[in-house]
């Protein structure tokens, strides 16, 4: 069963060859079974997941269940969970339950989906290997000693070692797409605002948005079709109708112009990496594409410019956590207010965290704030209007999703420069608010490697149309790293 796509168990469960209990006990085996190697779960709720699925097998017997109706997934430990621990793999929240849920929980609650548990993360959603979590790193199911990626490590190990057949995830820089790559899976972050971000604890207000790793594009839209839609609770959610996504990724697909520009290709870009992703985009042409170069003249300041404006956002969100209104609170004594501040953030923030508060708070500093953060302000619109400019003559902007394969756990942790350079090909989609996915497209040394797709504002169903369509000619996204099979 842990095999089967979304949209295969979801076909099963309403032909009854499974009931929902059934299912769950089988994922929740897995996780026993699997997770104290993976640690890709913070969390396991088997209680309330053997509940969900008993209500979720009553309905489906009534005959009014929705097409996510007994389907097991994992939700990223930075979404409100009402009576669960959340505690965004920090020390910090490592004892807070949430008293509400975020609407992407309520929402895929309200259409019968099972949740199975938390998953582990960046602390806070900081970091590109899931090495900063309090909770210890998350380990590659293809390889232990490899890094599965980040943020949402802990959601992309858990789907592609089969112990749930999907997950929730945030990309702020790439945190759906790049672990999505690492770990030979599909990952969609949609067009900012096209997901409520109401109950995601936020890091990085302007760039944060919900997505979700799964198996395949087709599983991608079933999940999006029900996450999506306006909240009046979220001040920057779309009030944009939410197309068919399930049903439009099965429509005939039309013959698309992709724009492939060239400097994803210079030396940054494993050789291995490139061949790959060459071959990639020869399948795509096979199917119709056509390919086309294009340039796209700032893309390579996104990363300065990011590494400036997530840091300042997030010293602004993460000030709430003092240890008066919000968070761990130390047991040392304080001598004064100050102090009391100090211990409190001190010991429970991680120390990424801490570096990217003290780099926010410095870049909007009165000293220093034209000079950084209104420039990187300004480069965020150069990157935005140059795919602006782009999608005028293209319909997606296709690239590597990362520069090379999992690297080794602890290899990146002493150089943050180079940890942030693994965001490279992913970040631009996120300072322009665009729509991108990943998909599996090959294997370099026995690892994945993805496929990244960018497309125009509020174009997620042709992007994941294009990835089914992809994936019924590729069978990179059923490929199981050995001992999950």
């Amino acid at each position: 069963m842990h095999t089967r796509t979304l949209a295969q168990l979801s076909a099963d469960l309403r032909a009854r060859r499974v009931s929902a209990t059934e299912l769950t006990k089988h994922f929740l085996d897995r996780i026993a079974r699997h997770d104290a190697t993976l640690n890709a779960f913070i969390t396991v709720t088997s209680e309330q997941a053997l509940a969900a699925a008993a209500a979720a097998d009553k309905r489906l017997g009534r005959g009014d269940a929705t097409p996510l109706t007994g389907l097991p997934i994992a939700h990223k430990d930075i979404f409100c969970t009402a009576g669960v621990k959340t505690s965004c793999a920090s020390k910090m929240l490592d004892n807070f339950v949430a008293p509400y849920d975020a609407t992407i929980v309520e929402r895929l609650q309200n259409a019968g989906v099972v949740m199975l548990g938390k998953t582990n993360m960046d602390e806070f959603a900081m970091g590109s290997s899931n090495e900063t979590s309090f909770y210890g790193p998350v380990k590659n199911p293809w390889d232990h000693a490899l890094v599965p990626g980040g943020s949402s490590g802990g959601s992309a190990a858990a789907v592609a070692a089969r112990i749930a057949p999907a997950a929730t995830g945030t990309d702020t820089g790439g945190s759906i797409r790049q672990p999505a790559a690492l770990t030979g899976i599909t990952g969609i972050k949609p067009t900012y605002g096209r997901v409520s971000r109401y109950g995601m604890i936020a890091f990085a207000s302007s760039l944060d948005q919900a997505g979700v790793l799964t198996q395949t594009a087709e599983d991608a839209a079933l999940l999006l079709e029900a996450m999506a839609g306006f909240d009046e609770r979220d001040s920057t959610s779309l009030d944009d109708a939410v197309p068919n996504y399930s049903k439009l990724v099965n429509e005939p697909w039309e013959r698309v112009t992709i724009g492939v520009p060239e400097s994803f290709f210079d030396a940054g870009l494993e050789a291995d990496n490139a061949k790959a992703l060459r071959v990639a985009l020869k399948e795509l042409e096979k199917l119709g594409a056509t390919l086309k170069p294009i340039e796209l003249p700032h893309i390579h300041l996104s990363v300065p410019a990011y590494y400036v404006v997530a840091p300042a956002e997030a010293s602004s969100n993460l000030s709430r956590f003092d240890g008066v209104r919000f968070g761990y609170r130390s047991a040392a004594k304080a001598d004064d207010l100050l102090s009391f501040y100090m211990r409190n953030r001190g010991e429970g923030f991680g120390p990424e965290v801490k570096r990217r508060i003290l780099t926010g708070a410095y870049v909007l500093s009165a000293g220093y704030f034209d000079a950084y953060y209104l420039q990187a302000q300004k480069v965020r619109k150069l990157v935005s209007d140059d795919f602006t400019r782009a999608f005028r003559e293209v319909d997606f902007v296709a690239g590597p999703t990362t520069p090379a394969p999992a690297f080794g756990l602890g290899q990146k942790t002493g150089d943050p420069i180079q940890m942030y350079l693994n965001d490279i090909y992913t970040i631009g989609a996120n300072l322009a608010g665009l729509p991108a996915m990943s998909l599996p497209c090959g294997v370099v040394r026995g690892l994945p490697v993805g496929l990244q797709l960018v497309a125009p504002p509020l174009h997620e169903a042709q992007l994941l149309k294009t990835g089914h369509y992809f994936q019924r000619v590729t069978d990179w996204h059923q490929r199981v790293p050995a001992n999950y099979a």
